[in-house]
């Protein structure tokens, strides 16, 4: 879901235009109102003063803990690819149990979670 301090009349406007706009075009996740300010505020993004978020993802599993966060200042956007990358480990983990090394793909070798096995995982792709 995507949450922001506007309101749900901006959303809909975001979500008629089109990217090549300006716009979000069509979304496949909720688009959330934080008109209140105060998930902003619980989560730490919000710039009082102003009365702005920064631009944060929050990756939260299905137990409502946290895994990863990333708080961006205004001008700086997100990477969804990456966001969508640091989800799949996080599942693949969850689902396996194993490690994922730095730059992890779902076809690359896991570690499992042993020194052992970490050095022969380090042998394996680091030939």
């Amino acid at each position: 879901m995507a949450v922001s301090v506007d309101s749900h009349y901006s959303h809909l406007a975001w979500i008629k235009t089109p990217r090549k706009n300006g716009g979000l075009g069509h979304m496949n996740i909720t688009l959330l109102s934080d008109l209140t300010k105060q998930i902003s505020r619980d989560y730490g993004v919000l710039l009082e003063g102003p009365g702005l978020a920064l631009r944060g993802i929050f990756i939260i599993d299905p137990n409502r803990v946290i895994k990863h966060l990333s708080v961006n200042d205004l001008p700086v956007g997100r990477s969804m690819e990456e966001t969508l990358h640091l989800v799949k480990a996080f599942q693949f983990v969850e689902s396996h149990g194993e490690v994922c090394a730095a730059n992890w793909t779902p076809d690359c070798p896991a570690i499992k979670p042993s020194p052992a096995a970490s050095k022969e995982h380090s042998e394996k792709v680091n030939q």
